[in-house]
């Protein structure tokens, strides 16, 4: 372990004090409080479970929290058992019936976004929700099942102070233009190419 005379410890004292000072003056001059369009895409793991994060973050404070899965619904998920715990602080609602190869069948998989997307829009309109999900909504969108030019329209326009966050790979330009905060997810290593397979508690 390197050892830190006491010069070096002096200059990097004040080094930090000065980018403090340069931090503190950053945040000072946010003075903005809003309800937030969140975007998580990009084509790595984890943009569903950031979201969840969240979604905890928030019942920390104790505000409610909505939850719309637009695709998955084939596999049962340890987040739902888990968020379950908090009663009626979390309304969750599993829509979807899995990818579009999973269930070939394209009038199915429409019926399903946009019934989806009637729920959503009862949780957006819910003042006692402080953040709405809309998980794998960037699937929906990117296969056309839904009217994309309406759904951002609600998303921007929706009630003053309400947090939503919207998932899936590919968002389309116009989504991530309306949102105030997008996270692309990158996939730099993923062990299913090592063979290993989709396991509780990580995948699902």
């Amino acid at each position: 372990m390197k050892t830190i005379d006491e010069q070096e410890a002096e200059r990097h004292r004040a080094k930090m004090a000065k980018r403090k000072a340069v931090q503190d003056a950053e945040v000072a001059s946010k003075t903005i409080e809003k309800g937030l369009l969140i975007v998580n895409t990009g084509p790595g793991k984890g943009k569903s479970t950031a979201a969840f994060g969240l979604a905890l973050r928030m019942l920390g404070y104790g505000h409610r929290v909505g939850v719309v899965q637009f695709i998955k619904g084939a596999w049962h998920s340890g987040e739902q058992d888990a968020f379950a715990a908090f009663g009626d602080r979390v309304v969750w609602h599993t829509m979807g019936e899995g990818f579009t190869w999973e269930t070939q069948d394209i009038n199915r998989d429409i019926a399903a976004a946009r019934a989806a997307w009637v729920k959503a829009q009862e949780l957006l309109a819910d003042p006692s929700i402080a953040l709405v999900v809309l998980d794998e909504l960037n699937i929906a969108l990117r296969y056309d099942y839904l009217d994309l030019e309406a759904v951002v329209a609600t998303l921007a326009g929706r009630r003053e102070g309400l947090h939503v966050v919207v998932t899936g790979r590919n968002a389309k330009p116009a989504l991530v233009e309306a949102a105030d905060l997008v996270t692309e997810m990158g996939a730099t290593k993923h062990h299913f190419a090592a063979g290993v397979k989709a396991q509780k508690g990580i995948e699902f």
